[in-house]
């Protein structure tokens, strides 16, 4: 068992305890960013004074020689080691000897866990934010080819007033538009380095702080030791944005899966995108839209998990923090992989453009502009509710839509409909007339896309 504090114990640690106590099974995941802040911290010993340059430069090749041995395969890292701190520095002076004993003077492995999180979350957030950026300019080519396809608006689940699918396609890109801002604050709160706060109060060496925060693109050192070691508020906030990334992605989910239904049939799923069953041939089911949303809950519960370790720990560092990368590494893989194939099924999804017409016909969504009609021809609105209410349930009655609804059936039961009914009531006057900025009308719309398009671009 190779562990870097034996000196102050007389007997070996149980196997059992050492293997509860080890995270190299999971933190060697963190073997580059280990190796990036291990490289910083000699440079700048070395500028310090406290290694030689002969001695600084035998370990940064030998950590550079690590790196590359590492993801060639060559090298293996090896579980015999309690954590991937350890199998780095041990590795380093089995390569190069004496010099690579001296590499953590100076530090902790908590200051240099705390690093390497930092780096790794850097790392991952600059990913995502490219994965959303993907899947933004897929919703936007969505927008852009379907700006008078119209559709039913919801609320309740229910047939509201007429959209179109750039509208509703519209209000996801809102949302992660909102997630990528998230993402970014983030990257910028936690632009401090904690490298060189030791245990937890710093260190007698002459150290730079601020220069090894420089050599690793961070914009400051960290002003507190204590805080430094002990702080995973990066880890939690991440965790969080990415639990609102899977709400929005299982909200959009949930809706491709209705879309899917046979009652509704607006979508067809790429078949790359579907299975079926095992005993029903007719059956093609979303269940990669199925699948993203089960695994938001999976994300849900890294969050609540990190939340509950850190909530009673008092300062600085505990072993308890080693509980932060596991849930941590898993929640990024998982919303990366589900951000790649939720694009690719969006992309190669077909809008059923008809049916979704007819079914906004069918639902009464243009109930609203008839109200409307009527108070521009001088009936007060609650009046003109009423009128269109008992319009509503005779066509429930005879099972037929208010397009269908003769002249004379209108009259019926108001006179001051006209032959002008029609076309106000109907998808394309519905929704063209709606032209505030955010509302669903081709103008406004147009308005929208541009700024979508201006905001991709810029980045």
């Amino acid at each position: 068992m190779a562990q870097l504090w034996g000196g102050r114990f007389t007997k070996e640690t149980d196997q059992l305890v050492y293997a509860f106590n080890a995270s190299i099974s999971f933190d060697q995941k963190l073997c580059e960013q280990d190796i990036r802040g291990s490289i910083a911290h000699a440079t700048m010993l070395a500028k310090q004074g406290v290694l030689t340059a002969e001695e600084k430069t035998a370990i940064v090749e030998g950590l550079e020689s690590i790196r590359e041995d590492v993801r060639s395969g060559e090298l293996k890292i090896s579980e015999d080691f309690e954590d991937i701190h350890s199998f780095v520095e041990a590795t380093l002076t089995e390569r190069i000897g004496d010099p690579g004993k001296k590499l953590h003077t100076g530090r902790s492995r908590n200051d240099q866990v705390a690093l390497d999180m930092k780096l790794y979350t850097r790392d991952e957030i600059l990913i995502l934010d490219g994965l959303l950026k993907g899947l933004l300019q897929a919703l936007l080519k969505i927008m852009e080819e379907n700006l008078v396809t119209y559709m039913p608006g919801f609320t309740h689940l229910q047939k509201a007033q007429p959209i179109t699918l750039a509208h509703h396609m519209g209000a996801y890109f809102e949302m992660f538009k909102r997630d990528r801002g998230r993402l970014y604050d983030i990257y910028h709160r936690m632009d401090t380095c904690p490298l060189g706060s030791g245990a937890l109060a710093g260190t007698t060496y002459p150290l730079d702080r601020e220069h090894t925060a420089g050599l690793l693109h961070f914009g400051s050192a960290t002003l507190n030791s204590m805080d430094s070691v002990s702080d995973r508020d990066h880890l939690i906030e991440l965790l969080a944005a990415l639990s609102t990334i899977m709400m929005h992605l299982s909200r959009f989910c949930e809706e491709i899966i209705i879309w899917n239904s046979n009652e509704y049939q607006f979508v067809e799923i790429d078949d790359a995108y579907s299975t079926g069953s095992s005993i029903m041939p007719q059956k093609k089911n979303p269940d990669i839209a199925e699948l993203v949303r089960g695994k938001t809950g999976r994300v849900y519960g890294a969050l609540i998990a990190l939340l509950t370790t850190m909530k009673g720990l008092p300062l600085a560092y505990n072993k308890d923090m080693q509980e932060d990368k596991e849930p941590v590494f898993d929640a990024v893989d998982t919303v990366k992989d589900c951000l790649i194939l939720f694009t690719g099924m969006i992309s190669t999804m077909v809008f059923r453009k008809e049916r979704m017409e007819e079914s906004a016909k069918n639902g009464f969504t243009n109930a609203t502009d008839a109200a409307d009609y009527l108070v521009n021809h001088g009936v007060p609105f609650r009046d003109a509710h009423g009128i269109v209410g008992r319009l509503v349930l005779y066509c429930i009655e005879k099972d037929i839509s208010l397009d269908e609804l003769s002249l004379e059936e209108y009259r019926k039961i108001s006179p001051v409909f006209g032959e002008d009914i029609y076309k106000a009531i109907s998808m394309e006057t519905c929704v063209e007339r709606r032209t505030t900025l955010g509302a669903p009308g081709r103008d406004a719309m147009k308005t929208v896309i541009g700024f979508c398009r201006e905001y991709l671009d810029k980045e």
